[in-house]
């Protein structure tokens, strides 16, 4: 049987802003590589 770990608010809270942060970051390089690929198809950089 798996026993589940109880979390407290402020470990909810302090997980959730991780999370948040998380998803930031990688919606940021999804779109920094988006930006790279139009650059070098649209030729900007020969």
């Amino acid at each position: 049987m798996i026993d589940t770990v109880k979390l407290n608010e402020a470990q909810k809270k302090s997980r959730r802003n991780r999370n948040v942060a998380l998803g930031l970051v990688l919606a940021g390089l999804v779109v920094l590589f988006y930006m790279m690929t139009l650059a070098k198809i649209g030729g900007f950089w020969n």
